[in-house]
């Protein structure tokens, strides 16, 4: 079922646009290295072979898992003799190219550089953490994204009816369709092995039709009622924040395993953690903001299923931090008095006074410079005088920010003069 043309290629809109990159230099048979980043199943081998049969390349593929320097090399030049021979140019296609060394990512760099082949290299990390600079200049990056439920859903219902796939041989019922997209994750090739299973347990019961109950016992995954676009989508990620911010670790888990187990987009769990950190917990525990984001970093580094055991470690730390919303409350005080047009001009003794003239016009006049005065806190005016008295942030005294309360009140007294 892989697609043979650019156009049969599932989602990736963005590259496959009129005009795109990809697409000129598939349509305009160019000779250019590309970078493809993405998570598994989303087309970059594909790709690589649309680009060789529509161009009339021949195609190698090394995996990086199984090749060495030796192997690099040893295809290289047979591209480059090739090339030289009869002027047939090969896709050099290198899959999982961060396993590569530093070395073996080096072997590569003559025959990109000479144009002996057109190297296409795919990743599902981060390529600027795990590829090297030179070949990183040398190459076109383009970013593939995870497949929407409807891109999975018609790469199911193509290969239910195409010669390739099932050939109209079975019938497949709807909610089937939608627990093998649920459990694809946005990977097209999960969804053709959970279709073909499926597909082989109708068989084993005698029968054409494939039910339900038949996808569920062929993939040994029950059928999880989540729709990642309606009403559950919400309620569920309503009452994971809400077991987070009431400190439940254990519902925050239920809730975690059914969004992960419904196919929830990771990244928008990641961001919900981010969010909550600040919102939630903020200075009762400082490190809570940095948790949230080293597991949104996490997951965009490592990818499902992996990336889960860094989701669920962030989510009880989340759980079990001490709580304050002192955080949010600040910035929803002082951008009301924003809205409301509490704006004053900045006091002259804080505007800029480094271009010439500026001193001219009072600006930096009177400024104290704080590293000079005692505890390095100098008494002055810092907010406009329309909220020169305002008190924004009010900690709470529940975890570390007991402590940041005892201090903030002494350093407010001080700026204020009180």
């Amino acid at each position: 079922m892989r697609p043979r043309t650019l156009d049969e290629l599932a989602g990736q809109a963005q590259l496959r646009t009129p005009g795109s990159p990809l697409r000129q230099l598939i349509e305009g048979d160019q000779s250019m290295s590309l970078l493809l980043w993405g998570p598994p199943g989303t087309g970059k081998t594909t790709i690589a072979s649309i680009l060789s049969n529509q161009t009339g390349r021949r195609f190698v593929e090394i995996s990086a898992v199984s090749a060495g320097v030796k192997e690099v090399r040893a295809a290289i030049e047979a591209a480059r003799a090739d090339l030289v021979r009869g002027g047939e140019e090969t896709v050099l296609f290198v899959d999982e190219v961060h396993r590569f060394s530093k070395a073996q990512q080096d072997a590569l760099l003559p025959g990109v550089e000479n144009r002996w082949v057109t190297l296409v290299a795919a990743t599902t990390e981060n390529p600027f953490f795990s590829v090297i600079s030179p070949l990183l200049s040398r190459s076109l990056l383009l970013r593939l994204e995870s497949l929407s439920d409807d891109d999975v859903r018609a790469v199911i219902d193509a290969a239910v009816t195409d010669e390739r796939g099932l050939a109209g041989a079975y019938e497949i019922d709807d909610d089937a369709v939608d627990h093998l997209v649920r459990l694809a994750g946005g990977d097209a090739r999960r969804s053709l092995t959970y279709l073909e299973a499926a597909a082989g347990a109708a068989t084993s019961r005698g029968s054409s039709r494939i039910d339900l109950e038949t996808a569920e016992t062929a993939v040994d995954r029950a059928a999880v009622r989540y729709d990642r676009q309606g009403d559950q989508h919400y309620d569920v990620t309503s009452a994971f924040i809400k077991s987070i911010r009431g400190s439940d670790a254990d519902a925050a888990m239920h809730y975690l395993a059914r969004m992960i187990e419904a196919g929830e987009d990771p990244r928008f769990i990641a961001r919900r953690l981010v969010i909550l950190a600040s919102e939630d917990i903020g200075l009762a525990d400082p490190t809570a903001l940095t948790t949230a984001v080293a597991a949104a970093q996490a997951v965009q580094l490592i990818g499902m299923p992996e990336a889960g055991l860094n989701l669920a470690q962030a989510v009880i730390a989340l759980s079990v931090a001490p709580k304050s919303n002192a955080v949010i409350n600040a910035l929803r005080a002082a951008q009301g008095d924003v809205r409301a047009g509490k704006v004053g001009p900045v006091p002259s003794h804080l505007r800029d006074a480094h271009y010439e003239g500026s001193k001219k016009i009072g600006h930096g006049k009177g400024y104290a410079y704080s590293h000079h005065a005692p505890f390095g806190i100098a008494e002055q005016q810092y907010a406009p005088d329309v909220v020169a008295d305002a008190e924004y942030y009010q900690p709470t005294e529940f975890g570390a920010e007991s402590s940041i309360k005892e201090r903030w009140e002494r350093i407010r007294r001080i700026i204020r003069g009180r």
